[in-house]
């Protein structure tokens, strides 16, 4: 497998276990726990699994000093980003959310564009438009009622600090620290922001029940361990914007596990949107390989840019 089926490989993975996140943190709320405890949980979970992982491999928990302050940040970003998202779950419904998240795919492509001076090509900018009709389609409310703008808001700032995060992932010297690394610091740099919440300003709220300490350990697992180093993997193979693209399966994963483990029905608006996600992923995968067809595609018709050349002179 080369480097780039590697790098589509861990993004979609990545999408799919983060779209994980309101399957085990709803159940956690209804007994009465909050998005502090959750998250510190779930970090503090993730760290040992990834600190096993790394001695595993031989690889060493040593830091340069200039990997610090760049990994201190990420670390942030991503707890900030967590919180944000699990705050909007008590605003508005977790697949709302999840689906309002995707904006961050285009965030990723702007700051690439305008900071970074990424050409912004008509494939990404038509996948982006194509995912986030198939997110609008994947939308739905109850009772038609509006949105609450304060859920809207935690959801943009959680989409817009992990836009950053995974910009951040590939445009600084981290680019080409170990992948594994990566993800052990930024966990644990991340979980200093829910310890400090809990000791100044809240309570560490612990499971009603013993098999919810479940939920706890598949949340450190999936939507953490598994996605951000799959997202980090990705990011250093493929980049951050088609990584970020990927990102569209995380609704469809919620979709998938409402249909399998909560018996909801699909909808013909609801395969429409997973047909267009599903579209614009494939285009990404495609890459370059579809721009290519299109020029070959062009140049059948060379007659027909000449007589149109002809009668825009005449």
């Amino acid at each position: 497998m080369n480097s780039k089926a590697k790098g589509y490989l861990l993004g979609a993975i990545a999408a799919a276990t983060y779209g994980m996140n309101p399957l085990f943190a709803l159940p956690l709320y209804e007994t009465g726990m909050d998005p502090d405890s959750v998250l510190f949980f779930r970090y503090l979970f993730a760290i040992p699994l990834l600190g096993v992982m790394l001695k595993a491999r031989g690889r060493t928990f040593r830091l340069k000093r200039g990997e610090v302050p760049p990994l201190l940040a990420m670390g942030l970003l991503v707890a900030v980003s967590s919180l944000t998202l699990f705050q909007s779950y008590n605003f508005m419904d977790a697949g709302i959310a999840s689906t309002l998240l995707f904006v961050y795919p285009i965030m990723v492509a702007l700051i690439m564009a305008f900071v970074f001076k990424e050409k912004l090509t008509l494939q990404t900018v038509l996948c982006i438009a194509l995912a986030l009709g198939g997110i609008g389609l994947l939308y739905k409310t109850a009772d038609g009622s509006t949105l609450s703008l304060t859920g809207t808001a935690l959801v943009m700032v959680s989409a817009l600090s992990y836009a950053v995060y995974i910009v951040g992932i590939n445009q600084s010297s981290l680019k080409h620290v170990a992948t594994l690394k990566v993800t052990f610091y930024v966990l644990l740099f991340g979980v200093t922001l829910f310890l400090g919440r809990i000791l100044y300003g809240g309570d560490l709220i612990l499971p009603e029940k013993w098999y919810l300490w479940g939920n706890l350990i598949a949340l450190a697992v999936f939507p953490t361990a598994i996605s951000f180093l799959c997202t980090t993997g990705a990011i250093q193979y493929i980049g951050s914007t088609p990584t970020a693209i990927l990102g569209a399966l995380e609704p469809v994963t919620a979709i998938l596990f409402g249909i399998t483990v909560f018996g909801e029905r699909l909808t013909l608006r609801e395969s429409l949107g997973l047909a267009l996600i599903i579209t614009a992923v494939t285009s990404v995968i495609a890459g370059g390989g579809i721009t290519a067809y299109l020029i070959r595609f062009r140049k059948m018709f060379p007659r027909l840019v000449g007589k149109r050349s002809k009668t825009d002179g005449a």
